[in-house]
């Protein structure tokens, strides 16, 4: 019987989990603090907002560090690393959209 996924030490597996958590955490921010707006309106306002986009942008990357930490607790580094690489890029994109 094969491995449940999630349990591989995979560092492909870390990139896909990194790149899917801070999407899963924006969908529910909207769903948990901008429910009477539909997602397009939510999405032009956290891409023109530098306020939104530090507040939400932060949350958002906060279930990388959930992940993140999931994985390095669990010795299964390669995924830790991945998850922490893709945490990085999404960080600096963060930071550009915030400065320009």
């Amino acid at each position: 019987m094969e491995k449940f996924i999630l349990t591989k030490d995979n560092l492909l597996l870390g990139l896909f989990l990194g790149l899917l958590g801070p999407v899963v955490g924006l969908v529910i921010i909207y769903f948990l603090k901008f429910p009477s707006w539909d997602f397009g309106t939510f999405l032009v306002e956290f891409f023109q907002s530098n306020a939104l986009i530090t507040s939400i942008g932060s949350l958002c990357l906060f279930t990388n560090a959930v992940l993140f930490t999931i994985y390095i607790n669990t010795h299964r580094d390669n995924t830790a690393k991945g998850i922490f690489v893709t945490t990085v890029i999404y960080g600096i994109g963060i930071l550009l959209l915030k400065l320009f």
